[in-house]
């Protein structure tokens, strides 16, 4: 299971665990990623692994259908673009 948000692009991130004798070893830096439902207004239950920042940004912007409507495809990943325009197909079904 990949360690990247669909949604934010964060990802894990290396650097070093400096001890107080400044030894430096190597770790990794884990995003916060966690398994989400999201109620849509078209699609019904959505489930994505994303982080909590992107959480976050998501209930601000009014849920998902909202967030994935104002937000710029180029600033989306390949599964986001996909969610994004399988709620755009439904919408215009239902219309």
């Amino acid at each position: 299971m990949a360690r990247r948000c669909i949604i934010t692009g964060k990802q894990v991130l290396a650097g070093n665990n400096v001890s107080h004798a400044n030894n430096k070893t190597r770790r990794r830096f884990l995003p916060n990623m966690q398994n989400v439902s999201f109620i849509s207004d078209v699609l019904g239950r959505v489930r994505m692994r994303i982080s909590t920042r992107a959480i976050r940004t998501i209930e601000t912007n009014g849920g998902i259908d909202a967030f994935l409507k104002s937000t710029n495809d180029s600033k989306l990943s390949k599964e986001a673009l996909m969610l994004k325009r399988r709620i755009e197909r439904v919408q215009v079904q239902k219309a």
